[in-house]
């Protein structure tokens, strides 16, 4: 079998065997973007779980290693959703604050790391699928279902608020 299982005559013993492949590399790419075992644990449970689904259902799904990825990657902003709409407060964003971009700048990487965890979940999945996943805002429009416009907006906004906690968690270090 070449990485892929599909629904046929033994869709679990491929599945089985896909599983034993692609853990690390499914829990890999979530505990990278997540930050937290538990919680790369739990998505990664749901990632198999859907592709078991796939595999049972009424579909003829063919679960690969891409496929998996791309269920971790909408289980990754379905969780960041989840939390942001816990942790929701209402409050005014500034329209006409000035900031430099800060892409545009060396960033250390565990503080940029640190930084991005203390973002809005909304906020953090805009820029993990942007700037650490490589996907066009169009892309990450239709995986945040939201319209390309609001999302290169909220990116304005993400990475205005990562500068503000890059530059708060760099003093807090002084």
């Amino acid at each position: 079998m070449s990485g892929q299982a599909a629904a046929g005559s033994d869709p679990e013993g491929g599945l089985l065997a896909l599983y034993d492949r692609t853990l690390p590399q499914v829990y890999g790419y979530l505990l990278s973007r997540c930050g937290n075992r538990a919680e790369a644990e739990d998505l990664t449970a749901e990632t198999f779980f859907a592709a078991v689904d796939a595999v049972r259902g009424d579909q003829r799904v063919a679960v690969s290693t891409p496929w998996l990825i791309g269920v971790a990657r909408h289980k990754l902003v379905d969780h960041w959703r989840r939390r942001g709409r816990e942790e929701r407060e209402l409050r005014a964003v500034p329209t006409n604050e000035a900031f430099e971009d800060p892409w545009d700048v060396h960033l250390d990487v565990l503080a940029a790391r640190r930084t991005l965890e203390r973002l809005g979940p909304h906020h953090r999945a805009a820029l993990t699928l942007r700037y650490i996943d490589g996907l066009p805002v169009p892309q990450v429009a239709t995986i945040l279902d939201r319209t390309v416009h609001a999302t290169e907006a909220l990116l304005v906004r993400a990475r205005a608020a990562f500068r503000r906690a890059y530059i708060e968690h760099e003093a807090d270090d002084a």
